[in-house]
Formats: structure tokens, sequence, C-alpha cells
């Protein structure tokens, strides 16, 4: 095995995954320097997810057009100009033109091609074990993220991780020599510009809705800037972006029958181990990007951790999924990827279950840090198995569109997990606390109605010394305001609790989609048939 060239892609995978655990621990320290709010800065965040995105299906073929390694390459570099500008960022559009934009090109450049080069590059175990530790990588980048985010944000500044980044990229640009362009028919393709429009802008469309669907209500209005029929605006914009999805796929049939090159051979998605290993892998980043929203709110608001507390006691997942993975890859010669993929479901929906326990006003350590351990070895065991199967599905001149594919597919994943257990904690917070106040013989009538009234226009979750301070403000006695306070404490562990069993049902229709992942190991130079259903 050439350990030069998967060091490489390794370094690559976690840098690409890196930025956005960063960022979410520095907020605060972001709306400081910047002078501006808290919801400008997600919304800087939210744009990176969607440039990503919108554009991995267009970098994938641009590495069929210009080839994977020079695609790979020119990838690093906007990314390496987007880490330079976000670091040396003087206002809130340098932030967004050098992280959302630059680093958010690049990342869409620099993935789908690196996972045909690690097709074109490794054979048969060899290949199994550069994505196992691919997986296992992407697992450390999202969990090491806090942790490192956090302690440079704290003891010296954010800007310092992105310098950090352009060094890393130069270095993984040195390592590109050890690579080798994968093998192709010598036809190049011409890229569909209409094509490459309409999908990104549909599924960007539909991100962003999802993304603002904790903010603007799913369907009931809560902040909705605009309000039809009586609705949210949430649903109408998915809507629209499906839509979009929709012509995109006209546009691509019209193109093939016209013999014309398509942004996406659209027959790929008939080949059934691909399409299952796609949707395995948005299942898989749903469930855990989920979970990483859940968690820091439970550690940071509800018991007072910081960045740095909080990154740490998250490391099990990160150590878990990077050793379960490489061992999972070695268990892939002897077991089929389903079996494997079924058993991390299952170890999943057990993990989720023991951090449910986990959620008390205080933090029982150990039994926390075994169940973020347990939660890790479950995604290692997915993630070991579901590039190889993907990658297998098909030949050498389809890669950088499968690549394409996959990591459009988990960044789907991603975007949905936050979006939708997000919004099942604020949902749930409001209704159980309206719940407790109104079931509670300590509060007035008069205080309850008020609540009430407040909490029918939304709300968000706040740390318990902001209700309390709430409380105080409008000179509620101090009997109601302490049973108020424990009312919204509850609340909080109940709602978290709600969001973390949600994200353990998921599991159970994954673990039926997983009846269509390859039932036999993977061989040396077996590719699985391009059967369709």
């Amino acid at each position: 095995m050439n350990v030069r060239l998967l060091g490489t892609l390794a370094a690559a995978q976690f840098l690409m995954v890196l930025d956005q655990a960063v960022m979410n621990v520095s907020i605060s320290q972001l709306v400081e320097d910047f002078d501006t709010t808290v919801t400008t800065i997600q919304s800087v965040i939210a744009f990176y997810a969607l440039v990503m995105a919108g554009l991995m299906l267009t970098g994938g073929k641009l590495g069929d057009i210009f080839g994977r390694k020079r695609t790979f390459k020119i990838g690093l570099v906007i990314y390496a100009a987007g880490s330079a500008l976000t670091a040396a960022s003087w206002s809130v559009p340098s932030l967004a033109l050098g992280w959302s934009v630059l680093e958010g090109i690049g990342a869409a450049l620099v993935l789908p091609s690196m996972v045909a080069l690690v097709a074109g590059n490794f054979d048969g175990k060899d290949r199994a074990v550069a994505y196992g530790v691919l997986g296992g990588m992407a697992g450390v980048g999202i969990a090491v993220g806090p942790i490192l985010g956090g302690w440079m944000t704290t003891d010296f500044s954010w800007r310092y991780v992105f310098v950090g980044e352009v060094i890393v990229a130069a270095g993984i640009f040195f390592g590109t020599r050890w690579m080798a362009e994968p093998a192709s028919d010598g036809k190049r393709p011409t890229l569909d510009w209409v094509g490459s429009a309409l999908s990104a802008l549909g599924l960007a469309v539909v991100v962003f809705g999802v993304l603002q669907a904790s903010n603007w209500g799913w369907v009931k209005p809560m902040n909705s800037p605009v309000e039809i029929f009586g609705f949210s605006l949430t649903p109408f914009v998915i809507v629209a972006g499906l839509v979009l999805l929709g012509l995109f796929a006209s546009w691509e049939r019209r193109r093939e029958r016209v013999g014309e090159d398509p942004l996406v051979h659209l027959d790929l998605l008939k080949i059934v181990p691909l399409r299952s290993g796609l949707t395995m892998m948005l299942a898989q980043n749903l469930i855990l990007m989920g979970i990483f929203f859940t968690i820091p709110l439970y550690l940071q608001v509800v018991l007072g951790f910081d960045a740095l507390e909080t990154g740490v006691r998250m490391l099990p997942t990160s150590a878990g999924l990077f050793f379960t993975a490489l061992a999972g890859s070695a268990l892939a010669s002897r077991f089929a990827p389903r079996k494997l993929v079924r058993l991390g479901l299952v170890v999943i929906f057990v993990s989720a279950f023991l951090l449910i326990g986990t959620i008390e006003p205080s933090l029982d350590n150990t039994d926390f840090l075994v169940a973020m351990g347990v939660l890790g070895i479950g995604m290692g065991l997915i993630v070991s198995q579901l590039g190889n199967v993907a990658q297998s599905a098909v030949g050498d001149d389809d890669r950088s569109e499968a690549g394409g594919l996959q990591n459009t597919a988990m960044q789907l994943g991603s975007s949905l997990g936050t979006a939708v257990l997000g919004a099942i904690v604020i949902t749930g917070l409001l209704s159980a606390f309206q719940t407790n106040v109104v079931s509670d013989p300590a509060i007035s009538a008069e205080t309850k109605n008020a609540v009430q009234e407040r909490l029918s226009s939304g709300g968000t979750f706040v740390a318990s010394d902001q209700v309390r301070k709430s409380a105080t403000d409008a000179g509620l006695s101090q009997t109601e305001t302490d049973a108020i306070v424990s009312g919204y404490e509850d609340a909080q562990l109940q709602s978290l609790k709600l969001a973390l069993l949600i994200a353990a049902l998921l599991t159970i229709p994954s673990f039926w989609s997983a009846r269509n992942l390859p039932d036999r190991v993977l061989g040396e130079a077996q590719a699985e048939p391009a059967a369709s259903t």
C-alpha cells in the first residue's frame, strides 16, 4: 500500500470537514470581532454548506473533464486561498467570501476527485482500507473541530486555525506527486452549464429551506419573513427547490437523448448498490450530525461547559469512529458490507438510548463517555463500508460522478440532521415548557397566560439563567420565578431526550434500506452489477 499517498488523502479529508466544527464553537467571538449578530454568523456558516451541496455534482464532472488529480490540485489551491482570506478577514462580507464561497468551491472540487483518486490508486483490500481511513478521518475532523476551535478561540484566536489550514494545504499539495491519474477512456466530456446551474440552485434552495425551518417553523409560522395562506415560508421554499431539481432531471434526460454529455448520468441511480450506498450515506450523516447538534446543547447550554470542555467529552466518538473504521476495513475482507452496516446501525441504536440515559441535571462522565464511544464504534462500522460499496458499483469512467453523488448525499444528510433534530429540540422545548407551566399550581393564572402568549411566537434554546433573569425583570415573585426556571430546566432535558429518541428511531428505516447493500464480500477485481429495479 502507498502509505504516503494515503496519508496525503487522509489529511485532505480531515481538512475538508474541520471548518464547520471549528466555526460552530467560535460564533460568540466572531460576533464580537465583526460587531455583528449571531444570526449573521449562522447565515455565513449555513452558506458554506449551501455552496458545497450545490456544487458537488459540478465538481465531479470537472474531474472528468480536466482529470481528477488536476481538479484536486486546483480545488486545494482555491481552498487554501479561501482559508488565507478567512484568516485575514476584516468584515462579514470578506469572511463570507473567504470561508463560505472560496472554501466551499474548493471543497466541492476536492472531495469528488478524492473519491475517484482512491479508487484509481488502490485496489482490493487496500482500497477498502483506504476508504475506511478516509471515513475515520471525516469523523475525527468533526469531533476534533470543537476541541481545536475551542482551544484556539479561548487561548489565541480563531484566525490561527485558518493560517494552519493554509500550511496543511501546502503540505497536501506537495503530496500530490505520489498520486497517479486514474485511467479513463480518453474521451473528454463537456460541461453542462444549464444542468450545473439547475442542480446547484435546486439543492441550495432545498438545503436553505430545511436549514431555516427551525427559525421560520416547518408549517406554522414563527419568525417567517413571509406567511403564505397562513403557513410558514419553509414548505414553499423546499417545494421550489424540488421543482428545480425536477427540471434538472428533465434537462439531463434531454441531453442524453440528443447525445450531449449530461452533468450526471441519472441511470447511475438505477445501480442498486450505488443507490443503497447513497441512501445510507445520507442517513448516516443525518443521524450523526443530528446527534452532534444535540449533544453540545446539553453540554454547553444546560451544563455550562465551554467549547474546549465540550470537545473533550465528544472525543470518544472520534476515537471510536477512527479505530473502528480501520477495523471495519479489515473485516470487509471476511464479511459482506450489508452485515457490517446493519451491525453498525444496531450499535448506533443502542448508543442513542445510552445517551438518553445520561441526559440529567448533572453529568455522569463515565456513562457519557462510554455512550459517546459506542456511538463512534457504530459510525465507524458504517463509514468503513460505504465508500467502497459506492465506488465498486461503477466503472472507472463514472467514479467522479459517483463521488459527486456521494458527497452531495453526505452534505444533504448533514444539513437535514442539523435542521430536523434542531427543529425537534425547539418544538419539544416549547411544548414541554408550556405544559410544565400550565400544570404548576405555584404559578398564577396571569403568569401562565403571559408565558403562553410569549411562547406562541416561538423561542430558542437558551440557558436557564436567561429565563431566570427574564422572570425577575418581569417582577415575578421568587416562588414563581423558581417554578418557571424549574419547569424550563425540565423541558430542556425532555426536548434533548426526544431528539435523541428520534435519532435512535431513524436507524430503523435505515436498517431496512440497507437490504440492498451487497451481501457478499467485495473481491479485488469485482464490481457490483449495474442491475436496476
